[in-house]
């Protein structure tokens, strides 16, 4: 897998030249405003004053299946989300321009000093965005355009759990991955395959609905927006959940929230845990950007979800 150079001194001098080509208006003022694991976005002004989003990816081929999510998951959601503008490649840059979304991403510690009932209602309309998605069925599990698989498990464990875990070992032998930290995988995809699989229907999922791609008032945390999907499928709600949890998504209570508003299955909170740390770790295998701390954190409550199960069962 080729890795993309999207710094800022690769991008800054071609990115006016690219929305020149693709929108026929000038822009010459850029300013970084964030970034995630795949790529980074930047805040650019166009000639006429029209203020767009353009982000740069890691990996080649992921502007154009995030476009794809955000005009299908746009379409079923009634939060505002970025209107896509146009896509473009070469052989040295990916990039996706779209519309600019108000607000700022909830990843900012200025919101946790909210009050408590700015929070709940935040974490409310968040979850009853999220839960239009999960209303919209599907008679398949698996990708976006061509879903096979007639059950859940049967789509994670082909398409997620074996390929990963066996890339991982490899990882693990060559000293680039803990040995530690696979064998709690290990010991942990045992409890996970011999739990029974309850029948689900597959739903829309944005797959990576985190605090960092959720967007607030900055006066208010009245929400604005959602933004930034990635490996949006037709899955089992609750693949969608973990990313809640993730960084400080639990100082919002969106993870309880989303437990009060939906039915969940029986083993609901070890199965989330155990998609975030199975998560984390395939990042290594994506291209995308490591991050020890929040892996620590999602093992860490993995290990007491484990626990918690076999004291159950």
């Amino acid at each position: 897998m080729k890795i993309l150079d999207n710094s800022d001194k690769h991008l800054l001098p071609i990115l006016p030249e690219i929305i020149s080509k693709k929108l026929g208006k000038n822009s010459d003022k850029f300013r970084f405003i964030g970034g995630g694991s795949f790529g980074r976005v930047y805040k650019a002004v166009l000639s006429d004053g029209k203020t767009i989003a353009v982000k740069a990816y890691r990996v080649q081929g992921s502007q154009y299946e995030e476009a794809q999510q955000l005009k299908l998951l746009s379409g079923n959601t009634s939060v505002k989300m970025p209107e896509v503008l146009f896509t473009y490649e070469d052989e040295a840059t990916a990039i996706l321009a779209m519309s600019f979304c108000p607000g700022q991403n909830v990843l900012n510690p200025t919101f946790l000093f909210k009050s408590k009932e700015k929070k709940k209602k935040f974490a409310q309309d968040v979850i009853s965005g999220m839960l239009q998605w999960h209303s919209v069925t599907n008679d398949k599990f698996g990708s976006l355009e061509n879903p096979i698989y007639d059950s859940w498990y049967e789509y994670y464990r082909k398409e997620k759990q074996e390929p990963w875990l066996a890339a991982l070992k490899e990882l693990s032998n060559n000293g680039k991955f803990s040995k530690k930290k696979l064998q709690l995988l290990i010991e942990a995809t045992e409890l996970f395959n011999n739990l029974p699989e309850e029948k689900r229907k597959p739903v829309l999922i944005h797959a990576d609905l985190n605090i960092m791609n959720i967007m607030a008032d900055t006066k208010t945390l009245e929400l604005t927006a959602f933004i930034d999907p990635c490996g949006s499928i037709w899955a089992d709600k609750e693949y969608d959940l973990f990313q809640l949890r993730n960084m400080w998504g639990d100082a919002y209570g969106l993870y309880e929230t989303y437990k009060s508003n939906s039915e969940m299955s029986e083993f609901s909170d070890f199965r989330v845990a155990y998609y975030a740390s199975m998560h984390e770790a395939a990042m290594r295998l994506k291209g995308g950007l490591i991050m020890p701390l929040w892996e620590d954190l999602n093992n860490a409550r993995l290990k007491k979800e484990m626990k918690k199960l076999k004291e159950k069962m």
